[in-house]
């Protein structure tokens, strides 16, 4: 732990369903209103009216077509099919509030990063300086195909890609221009002093780039940086660039282990290990009492769609549930997906043997990341416990269903952590790194960060 108090994200996806599935059958849910601007709209005042730090936009390229190319369990199921670019969404959501964030998921697999780095900078200026860049690698088959190539990289190709990668928009974005290149000076004509803006003069194994950004510094230059590697090799790339990190972890124990490891590979890159966030996922289902929290959960978990789950873990892991028995054990397998889907239920999870059918069961709501159930005070002393003794900074919250289980979490568990001096009253700054890091002036990347080696 080294925050002052709680983080919050809420963690979501424009499409219609996003990590529970066959939830949006449920009484209530409007997840079918995920193409409709004023739904998101009213998210991003909510979030911000609970003081979150940010919307965390999940995102996928590819449909999960379960083993054989079969995409019609998640077609039929809306396993996260139909989704819309979420990044069209942050203009809008930023302005009807002053201080949330938005993370955004864009891949290194399949973009250029000249591309990319102007993008994420157009966002920080229309926004003040308020987007995150949550980094990933693709790992879908569909994506591949779809994408112009025969198969998918493998594991190691796709990070060395993103290695790269990163050393591209960091050029960009911290090298290229001075802070005082735009002079606007009406009498001489100049615009930009062309002296105080530099090419990158890139090359290398796999972008090949000669020239200088073409955007201005926006306010925080680099956007704040997520990662959530759970590889071997993952795990190296979070922590030579994560700010922040995503846990996704079903237990205390994979968690607290997760947190050690990461920041003891931070600190032998030279990196303050404190310096970094860790949010672990957590799937809040709280009611005013106990007893109505215990009966919406049952009812969310009456809805989980079990063939839709096995599809999800497929595309997620590269091992077709839908093959093996619900009894049998769950081995530990090296695939060239989410290796930390995998992970969680087998490496980081040593003293459980899971079944097949239990990690569907398990999964269907929220997938790795555990459910917590009861009042909001049992909600909020579940947060407290994480937060104090187990390490974290804060939590990705994940809905179940929407927007009621964000408008659950403000109305009832933010008042009583804000009782207890855990959740912020106030924003601290004008921009994400200012509020993340809880330091006003706060824009940039911290000094020890990689980037400027």
């Amino acid at each position: 732990m080294s925050s002052d108090y709680i983080h919050l994200n809420l963690f979501t996806m424009n499409s219609v369903e996003h990590v529970t599935t066959g939830n949006w059958r449920t009484p209530g849910d409007q997840s079918h209103r995920y193409t409709d601007v004023e739904y998101w709209l009213d998210v991003a005042r909510t979030a911000e009216r609970g003081g979150f730090d940010a919307v965390f936009f999940a995102d996928v390229r590819g449909i999960y077509d379960v083993f054989g190319g079969d995409s019609d369990t998640a077609i039929e199921n809306a396993v996260q099919t139909p989704a819309n670019d979420p990044q069209a969404l942050v203009p809008a959501m930023a302005t009807v509030t002053d201080n949330l964030g938005f993370a955004v998921t864009r891949s290194t697999t399949y973009v250029h990063p000249y591309q990319l780095a102007r993008e994420l900078s157009t966002l920080d200026h229309v926004t003040d300086g308020r987007v995150a860049f949550n980094i990933v690698t693709s790992y879908l088959e569909s994506a591949a195909r779809n994408l112009g190539l025969d198969e998918r990289m493998d594991r190691q190709t796709r990070y060395d890609r993103a290695d790269e990668f990163m050393d591209v928009c960091h050029r960009l974005w911290e090298e290229s221009w001075e802070d005082d290149a735009v002079v606007r000076d009406r009498e001489s004509g100049v615009y930009t002093d062309p002296e105080k803006v530099s090419d990158i003069d890139f090359e290398g194994e796999y972008f090949s780039v000669p020239d200088a950004h073409s955007c201005e510094p926006s306010p925080q230059r680099t956007p704040v940086l997520y990662q959530a590697g759970s590889s071997d090799r993952g795990r190296d790339f979070a922590a030579n660039n994560a700010e922040a990190v995503f846990v996704s972890q079903p237990t205390e124990e994979g968690v607290r282990d997760y947190v050690a490891d990461l920041r003891e590979r931070a600190e032998a890159r030279g990196r303050d290990p404190d310096e970094l966030r860790f949010f672990p996922g957590i799937v809040p289902v709280v009611g005013e009492t106990e007893d109505v929290a215990r009966e919406k959960y049952e009812t969310y978990a009456e809805n989980v769609d079990y063939e839709a789950t096995l599809a999800l873990l497929a595309g997620f892991t590269d091992i077709d549930f839908s093959e093996l028995d619900p009894d049998q054990k769950v081995e530990h397998i090296e695939t060239d997906a989410i290796q930390g889907a995998v992970n969680a239920f087998t490496q980081n999870d040593p003293d459980r043997d899971w079944t097949v059918g239990e990690v569907a069961e398990f999964a269907g709501l929220g997938s790795t990341s555990p459910v917590v159930v009861g009042s909001p005070e049992q909600v909020a002393d579940e947060l407290q416990y994480w937060y104090e003794e187990v390490g974290v900074d804060g939590f990705n919250v994940k809905e179940v269903v929407r927007p009621g289980t964000l408008r659950d979490f403000v109305d009832m568990v933010v008042p009583e952590l804000r009782e207890r001096g855990l959740v912020r009253d106030e924003y601290e700054g004008e921009t994400l790194r200012e509020n993340l890091f809880e330091e006003e002036g706060r824009t940039r990347l911290a000094a020890d960060h990689p980037a400027w080696n």
